[in-house]
């Protein structure tokens, strides 16, 4: 039995709507899977973080087979790219050291990967450079371009191809920073916490981290590394200083610059951090007024060019129907 009703790309409207059904219920089926799969991001992570402190206390940094060739073969890509880099005279230390400092702050913790940044910024230009002249000046694919267009696109293609590793990094960073802003009151309310408990500075990143780590995923994490660097580094200054370069966040600074100075002088840790957390909570109040107080200028041009004109159809609409109607 053939439909005699409107069809679309030469589907019935029952084909349409078994269509949508269909993927409306893949869509419910996959929203379940995600709900009831919800894994712990801090669980895998700490484990690897208590292994790393256990080999660092024993003087054992002897890997497993797995681990031990899949470290070989990063190497062995780290290593061509670093002799092709030195090769060219392009790789320096102090650009090496940023990278990694970058890195670090974008939660990235290998050091591998600063030299696929560097290697990324001399290669990209290269191969979009050349896509790029092959397209518009080789193949002509935009005969109808100016040549001053041609050039702007061309030198734009290759501006972007060198700065997209930074821009990426840059933007994991922002992300990152902004999360870890969100919970650094209530990191410090517990930490305030803890130590009027009597816990130590170590043992209270570590509760901190622990009851964290579910809402704040990249804070938990930075105070767990903290707290494994107290437990074996000669100096705690020297762990306090590490999370203050792993973040790029001026809340975090002053927070370490608060710790090194209670650890150097000795003054209450528990005064000092509920001043701190107060600060950081008017801080972030202060930051959501200013959000809203920019609504309604970000909401002007919307409302001009989507819900007036709508508004004129609904309300202008049925009058001029009848207008029309009156005069035919």
């Amino acid at each position: 039995m053939t439909s005699t009703g409107p069809t679309l790309l030469g589907l019935s409207a029952t084909d349409i709507g078994t269509l949508l059904a269909a993927m409306a219920t893949f869509a419910v089926l996959v929203a379940i899977y995600a709900a009831t799969t919800v894994r712990n991001p801090m669980g895998r992570r700490i484990r690897a973080l208590n292994e790393r402190r256990e080999q660092l206390k024993s003087g054992i940094t002897v890997a497993t087979g797995k681990r031990r060739t899949k470290i070989i073969h990063q190497s062995d890509a780290t290593d061509r790219m670093r002799s092709f880099l030195s090769s060219l005279k392009v790789l320096q230390d102090d650009q090496l050291k940023d990278a990694q400092k970058k890195l670090a702050q974008a939660g990235i913790r290998s050091k591998e990967w600063a030299v696929a940044i560097i290697f990324a910024r001399l290669v990209m230009p290269i191969a979009v450079g050349v896509t790029a002249a092959l397209l518009i000046y080789g193949i002509e694919l935009w005969p109808d371009w100016s040549a001053l267009k041609k050039f702007g696109i061309f030198a734009g293609a290759l501006l972007l191809s060198y700065k997209a590793p930074d821009i990426y990094v840059e933007n994991m960073i922002t992300k990152r920073s902004n999360a870890i802003r969100k919970g650094v009151p209530d990191a410090l309310d517990l930490l305030v916490i803890c130590a009027e408990a009597g816990l130590t500075v170590d043992a209270a990143f570590a509760r901190v981290a622990r009851e964290l780590g579910a809402a704040y995923p990249e804070l938990g994490e930075e105070f767990q590394l903290t707290s494994i660097e107290l437990s074996f580094l000669t100096e705690r200054r020297m762990a306090f200083e590490n999370l203050a370069e792993r973040v790029r966040l001026d809340a975090l600074k002053g927070v370490v610059t608060t710790m090194i100075q209670t650890e150097k002088y000795g003054t209450p840790l528990a005064s000092a951090l509920r001043i701190l957390s107060a600060e950081f909570r008017h801080e972030r109040m202060m930051r959501a007024e200013e959000k809203a107080a920019r609504l309604p200028a970000i909401m002007t041009i919307p409302l001009i060019l989507f819900i007036l004109p709508t508004l004129f159809v609904v309300i202008l609409g049925p009058a001029a129907c009848s207008i029309k109607e009156a005069l035919m």
